[in-house]
């Protein structure tokens, strides 16, 4: 629930998921390659190199600006941001200042009472990524730290948003909605490791200003700032209070830890960069056409294939889910576009969920097929449940894959005649066992029914249909009580 006096902001660095680095020609495919084989005098800062802009990065930043409502600035420059830090191979970073590339604009996102939140954008700007440490141990206890510079000069985008969000499941929903206009946008991938991470801002109102730094997953977020603010409220309650600091994540054990005191703007020394002109950038995004983004498409799922509000929210939130959906109902989308939505949206997601599945294996013309199966009465939804879990299961082991119609014959999971012997038993079976939810459902209690089906369904292994059991179920209790 959104509290007024919690006030979060955040500072979102993305990877841009270019081929080379934002200054020069090295590749930005590292991660499978051993340690600082991607570098170059460049990107090591090494004396008398000289930095190139990587023209591909600024366009795909701009599109991210031109999507969020942004106003793309007349000049854009380069500033150096002096530190050290061990992975920063130059003692300084090549980032953007006081004129970035864009400024303002905002992204929706659903509220927690209902409805849509708008929340601000401070500024989009663009920056080389640093190295990266490698911690021997972990981070906290490591015995030592190596350096991987292939990192070092990987184009990212800042996105700085302003203070308006007022709960951690706002963040994460923020977090949720960005990676999916990254994604439709096709300027970010976001199964890359280390390609999104994201500096935390928070406070209680009337107090410090804490930053959260380099959290590294969308569920990390969430777990920081619920921790960040029971830690700060606690310090508010016993009269103490809480320090301008920058502060870690430790993941493993959700919970942050000092780190530094907060640094001040003065203390990175900024002037800009002597080896890079200014970029005049304002008229070149005229040209910069935008893909169907989240919120159109989901306004279509819901004109186009009568899909729900929340299933279309659903559907729409990832890019390969909607595909996958609209790819799922091609050959019919009258016909199987209800079906498909409950079933991927409610179903499938919790399946895929539970085995740690990504979408990817699975083939939409066999859940067409599947989805066939249960709205021509072969298979009730409870098989049809079963027959998704054995396809899965296929898929994800890497195993020889079955039809649907093939599983539900090896199985024997086809739908029984509903006057067959074997259904009239099962239904006379759950009456005699369960007098007690005969009574409710005389009573007029709506999940008593709902029990005898499952009961007579459990008999049946799955293989009646749920209305004409709840039919015959009614029929008998109606004798009965004549």
């Amino acid at each position: 629930m959104a509290e007024e006096n919690v006030i979060i902001g955040l500072e979102v660095h993305c990877q841009l998921d270019t081929k080379s680095k934002l200054f020069c020609g090295c590749s930005t495919d590292y991660r499978d390659d051993g340690p600082n084989t991607h570098v170059c005098p460049v990107c090591l800062g090494l004396p008398g190199s000289m930095p190139v802009i990587n023209k591909r990065a600024i366009e795909y930043a701009m599109k991210v600006a031109k999507a969020m409502n942004c106003a793309i600035v007349n000049e854009a420059e380069f500033s150096r941001k002096n530190y050290f830090y061990p992975d920063l191979d130059k003692a300084y970073q090549i980032t953007q200042y006081d004129k970035p590339l864009a400024e303002g604009g905002h992204l929706i996102i659903e509220g927690e009472e209902g409805g849509e939140r708008k929340i601000r954008l401070t500024r989009i700007h663009v920056e080389e990524d640093p190295g990266r440490l490698v911690h021997m141990g972990n981070a906290e206890r490591g015995r030592y730290s190596l350096v991987d510079y292939n990192r070092a000069g990987i184009p990212l985008i800042e996105i700085v948003s302003e203070p308006d969000m007022r709960s951690p499941k706002e963040a994460r929903r923020f977090l949720n909605k960005l990676r999916a206009t990254l994604e439709y946008l096709s300027v970010f991938d976001s199964e890359k490791e280390g390609s999104l991470r994201v500096d935390a801002n928070i406070s209680i109102k009337g107090s410090e200003r804490v930053e959260v730094k380099n959290i590294t997953s969308y569920n990390g977020v969430e777990k920081a700032l619920t921790f960040e603010i029971a830690r700060q409220k606690s310090l508010i309650r016993r009269g103490q209070k809480v320090a301008r600091e920058t502060r870690h994540f430790l993941e493993a054990q959700g919970s942050t830890q000092a780190a530094r005191s907060k640094e001040q703007e003065h203390d990175y020394r900024y002037f800009p960069e002597p080896d890079l002109c200014p970029m005049h950038v304002a008229d070149w995004v005229l040209g910069i056409t935008l893909p169907e983004l989240p919120d159109a498409r989901r306004e279509r799922f819901i004109a186009q294939y009568g899909c729900s509000v929340n299933h279309a929210r659903t559907l729409t939130g990832e890019l390969k889910l909607a595909n996958f959906f609209e790819a799922v109902v091609a050959q019919d989308p009258k016909a199987l576009s209800p079906l498909a939505a409950t079933w991927i949206a409610d179903t499938l997601i919790g399946e895929l969920n539970y085995r740690n599945m990504a979408l990817d294996p699975v083939d939409p013309s066999a859940f067409s097929e599947l989805l066939y199966l249960i709205m021509n009465g072969t298979i009730t939804d409870k098989n049809g449940i079963e027959v998704l879990r054995v396809m899965l299961d296929q898929r994800m082991k890497k195993e020889a894959t079955e039809s649907p119609k093939a599983i539900v014959t090896r199985l024997n999971l086809a739908m029984s005649k509903s006057d067959s012997g074997a259904l009239t038993s099962a239904i006379t079976a759950a009456l005699d066992e369960n007098p007690k939810a005969i009574e409710d459902y005389r009573s007029g209690k709506a999940g008593a029914a709902n029990f005898l089906v499952g009961q007579v369904m459990k008999k049946t292994r799955g293989k009646s249909d749920p209305a004409e059991i709840n039919r015959l179920i009614s029929e008998a209790l109606s004798k009965k009580e004549a």
